[in-house]
């Protein structure tokens, strides 16, 4: 019964939300369409202003991959990370997680295939993935693109965020899949 009631909301909230605007918009005499229209075109602006930022961290999250690096800062925090109940599968994902949602969704597309949508490890690769953020996305795409230089303590809050969630993960983890 829940999950019928949850279907029929996701299915129906964007056009009962689209539906709700433009009444609430007539009602209050706004011209609808003409103000979509206006922040469609900003709206574009941002996109065309944020394209060299997304393409230079793309390159970015490429070469790191490419490079190996990703292979040796696993194989040196395996040992740690093993002490805290961390599988070695997931230290990939969680240098990934914080450079690019893409490469991260990929990670657990990988593990996932390697070790089945069931196994503990895909699991907790679900986990991290959704408690942690994209941090050095965001800094470099959005920081950049308004021109944001000093970020120094987004930066540190970002990574302690993107630590304390998978270490929460791993114990949310330990306590609903085992």
């Amino acid at each position: 019964m829940l999950k019928e009631i949850f279907f029929i909301i996701s299915i129906s909230a964007i056009p009962f939300i689209l539906f709700f605007i433009s009444i609430y918009g007539s009602y209050k005499k706004v011209p609808v369409y003409e103000t979509f229209i206006r922040g469609s075109k900003q709206g574009f602006g941002v996109g065309v202003r944020i394209i060299p930022y997304l393409i230079a961290m793309l390159v970015a999250v490429g070469m790191f991959r490419a490079s190996g690096a990703i292979e040796l800062i696993s194989e040196y925090l395996s040992p740690f990370l093993s002490f805290i109940g961390m599988p070695a599968e997931l230290i990939p994902l969680a240098i990934v997680r914080s450079l690019s949602g893409s490469g991260a969704l990929g990670v657990l597309g990988e593990i996932a295939a390697n070790n089945g949508g069931e196994a503990y490890v895909t699991k907790l690769a679900a986990l991290m993935t959704g408690s942690s953020e994209t941090t050095f996305y965001v800094l470099a795409l959005y920081f950049g693109s308004v021109g944001v230089t000093k970020f120094r303590h987004a930066l540190v809050a970002g990574i302690l965020a993107d630590i304390i969630g998978i270490f929460v993960s791993l114990m949310i983890g330990k306590i609903v899949f085992t």
